[in-house]
């Protein structure tokens, strides 16, 4: 399955699921106790993609207002997610540094990757918007996947699935919806909205919640990308 019929196929399931207003709600968004932590490598959007991708959010919330949307500070694309977020994780129970090396070697001489954002899907607890990667993307993932194969370093890469997408999640839902008619049209009518290309000439090693929020993300180290 490629990518655009992967991305049409979330939408169609998850548009009969919104139509029944079968909407997942995540019940730790606002929680004080959600502890999740985990080690992602990542890359965000150009500046003028997450503005439009901003304005795209501000129509949904002006519908419902009481969801969460992502700030443009926290919209990335999860390049891999090196250790899956669990409850109680914490940097001291890795050595930082040996990571930070192994993605040094292996991104050294990796060039800029070039993302086409276009369109929106969704999943039942949210929102996405549709990244079009080139091919270097997939080529940086099978590089991570081969080199933790060959390390003893702690990792959970494709445990919970093998990423194969470049979408961004912008909004989850939270609380039952109020005007679901009117979100779903809206959803409808912005389906082939054009987010622009980016190119990206950096990524991150961060350390992270669950849901990638500034306040609460550490970066480990930059890697860039000639």
């Amino acid at each position: 399955m490629n990518l655009t019929d992967e991305y049409n196929h979330l939408w169609e399931k998850s548009l009969t699921k919104f139509k029944a207003g079968e909407f997942e709600l995540d019940p730790f968004i606002d929680s004080p106790d959600d502890n999740r932590f985990g080690i992602t490598l990542l890359l965000r959007p150009d500046r003028k993609t997450k503005e439009k991708i901003g304005q795209f959010l501000q129509e949904l919330q002006k519908i419902e207002p009481e969801q969460y949307y992502y700030p443009t500070s926290d919209i990335h694309v999860t390049i891999m997610s090196i250790i899956s977020c669990y409850p109680g994780f914490d940097l001291e129970n890795i050595e930082v540094n040996q990571y930070t090396s192994l993605f040094k070697n292996l991104i050294s001489n990796m060039k800029p990757i070039e993302i086409a954002f276009n369109g929106i899907t969704a999943s039942p607890s949210c929102i996405l918007v549709q990244g079009f990667p080139s091919n270097n993307l997939n080529e940086l993932r099978n590089r991570i996947r081969a080199s933790f194969k060959s390390s003893q370093h702690f990792q959970s890469i494709d445990k919970r699935y093998s990423i194969r997408t470049a979408h961004c999640t912008v909004a989850r839902f939270k609380s039952p919806l109020k005007r679901n008619e009117e979100f779903i049209k809206q959803l409808i009518r912005c389906k082939n909205a054009d987010f622009g290309v980016s190119k990206i000439d950096e990524v991150e090693l961060v350390y992270n919640d669950w849901y990638q929020r500034k306040n609460k993300v550490k970066v480990l180290s930059t890697f860039s990308l000639k």
